[in-house]
């Protein structure tokens, strides 16, 4: 990933309380008041900002497979759709879906003469892989009562989390890379961090809107819910002189 450019200002004798600032700090700085770095009087900082940007694919899959018919006969009804549903049901467990992440309904009603009965599964699969060979099987062995639909793919809470604390990471890491090369330019050597603060940070989904109805190829499908974040940090390092800056004095 590309760092963004940067120029450094410093003084040029190294006094107690020198500070070395990035010189794209000061856009965050404006109208707003600063909290005083503590002990700033007795160190000697570089200040930098760091940017990074992340994407995440979707992590989880979400099928909704149906069943209904309708009989004159409540029982013909109700075991026809059962015996569906429970080929259903050992198809998704037979391709390692825990039973929480599976959910079923059923409805049965009647209208006038005939017997109407409807089952809904809903299954979350986080193996694509499996969650295709699944979907192949039940379209294939069930007959045209049985409408398997297309796979919805989202994002679990734990992915997006992870997500957000990478690209947090990240950013600070650009930062301190910045800061090093600026020390190394400077003849200083860079110190432990005193103060690290995001600025700002931001998420979006990427390509709803690029190709959209039956033109979707299968990747494409997958790619449509892809989550990108960004993260803007401020980070303070302390200033050291270099070993061989030390044995001049």
């Amino acid at each position: 990933m590309a760092h963004s450019p940067s120029r450094v200002f410093a003084t040029v004798s190294p006094n107690a309380g020198d500070v070395y600032r990035d010189e794209n700090e000061s856009v965050f700085k404006r109208g707003r008041k600063q909290t005083p770095l503590h002990a700033q009087s007795n160190a000697r900082v570089v200040q930098m900002t760091g940017c990074a940007e992340l994407s995440c694919p979707p992590d989880r899959a979400t099928v909704t497979i149906s069943v209904k018919n309708s009989k004159e006969n409540v029982n013909d009804v109700t075991n026809s759709v059962t015996r569906r549903l429970e080929y259903i049901l050992q198809t998704v467990r037979q391709h390692d879906v825990k039973e929480e992440n599976i959910t079923v309904a059923k409805h049965l009603q009647r209208e006038e003469e005939l017997f109407h009965m409807q089952a809904e599964v809903l299954v979350v699969f986080s193996d694509f892989e499996k969650m295709q060979q699944a979907r192949s099987v039940l379209i294939e062995k069930l007959d045209k009562i049985v409408c398997v639909g297309d796979p919805y793919y989202s994002h679990s809470a734990e992915s997006l989390s992870l997500l957000r604390r990478r690209v947090c990471l990240e950013a600070v890491d650009n930062a301190r890379l910045k800061a090093s090369e600026a020390c190394c330019i400077l003849g200083q050597a860079l110190g432990r961090p005193l103060l690290v603060r995001e600025e700002e940070s931001r998420e979006w989904t990427s390509g709803q809107h690029e190709v959209t109805g039956s033109l979707l190829t299968l990747h494409q499908k997958t790619g449509v819910t892809l989550v990108s974040a960004s993260s803007h940090v401020f980070v303070t390092f302390e200033l050291r002189p270099k070993e061989s800056n030390r044995r001049k004095f």
